[in-house]
């Protein structure tokens, strides 16, 4: 199929492109890698009147430290993440979680910026910027705005983004000195959407005593899912198999899924325990041998 007609707007800088949004309203949408939008256009499920491709707007392509976080601009394509060393260096949850996403050729294309204003509840980078408090930035004509993580995403495929608003950066907190870490996913085959995945980081005093830490989840609900009873109760205990079994069950009780034709509520709510279990696993052994 292809899609309903539609004016092109190619702006060059980003007050350029927030003047056409504020111009064309709701009748616009930002094309930037196109993953998601391009098909949802080819299909009909979305039909803009107005296309605003920010491809050119070079000051939104970058990746780079501010203080304790990584700057992550709105053209950064997931694939840049994927094999930047700044991200490697401070933050290698997000490359591990990179391996996750679609294919190369998706990542190629497609942008971070752009998965969080998507906010599919199953993709990786909600769940990402949900557990590193990550802080989103918005731009329109009458300034800009930071947006927590925790306030961004509303609800399936929705933001608290305003039409006349452009998501140009996100800034996300370094992992802290010494922290494990692990993402996990379960789907029905490499490159899916997730039915479930998990993203973990730990940090733990020299006697194993977890001090801080940070649980989420993708595909259990109409946003991600920052699992703060489980962290609550993580806080405080000696790293162990039998307090990430403890954390593990009192997962499903956090979550509130709805069934589909992938798997049903139950189905995900058990899975969820058990990849976090895992998770935690993996990123306390990469505490043991730092």
């Amino acid at each position: 199929m292809k899609p309903a007609p539609f004016q092109y707007h190619d702006p060059r800088t980003v007050d350029e492109a927030v003047s056409l949004l504020d111009e064309l309203g709701d009748d616009a949408k930002v094309l930037a890698g196109g993953q998601s939008l391009v098909p949802m256009m080819n299909f009909r499920l979305a039909r803009p009147s107005h296309l605003v491709d920010i491809n050119r707007v070079s000051s939104l392509d970058h990746v780079r430290k501010d203080n304790h976080s990584l700057v992550i601009g709105a053209l950064a394509r997931q694939r840049t993440i994927e094999f930047s060393e700044l991200a490697k260096l401070h933050n290698p949850l997000l490359i591990e979680a990179s391996h996750h996403i679609g294919h190369p050729a998706i990542r190629n294309r497609g942008t971070v910026c752009g998965s969080l204003a998507h906010a599919d509840p199953a993709a990786e980078w909600p769940a990402l910027a949900l557990v590193m408090d990550a802080t989103l930035v918005a731009q329109s004509r009458r300034g800009q705005r930071r947006i927590p993580a925790t306030e961004f995403f509303t609800s399936y495929f929705s933001t608290c983004l305003e039409p006349r608003e452009l998501l140009v950066e996100v800034h996300v907190p370094a992992l802290p000195s010494g922290a494990g870490f692990s993402f996990l996913e379960i789907s029905r085959r490499h490159g899916d959407f997730a039915l479930v995945g998990a993203a973990v980081w730990l940090t733990a005093d020299h006697s194993g005593i977890c001090t801080n830490c940070g649980i989420a989840l993708a595909g259990v609900g109409s946003c991600a899912v920052r699992a703060h009873a489980a962290e609550q109760r993580l806080q405080g205990e000696r790293l162990s198999d039998s307090i990430f079994a403890e954390v593990a069950n009192s997962i499903p009780e956090e979550l509130d899924p709805t069934s589909d034709l992938h798997a049903s509520a139950e189905y995900r709510r058990k899975v969820a325990g058990v990849i976090v279990r895992r998770a935690l696993g993996v990123a306390a052994e990469r505490i043991r041998k730092s």
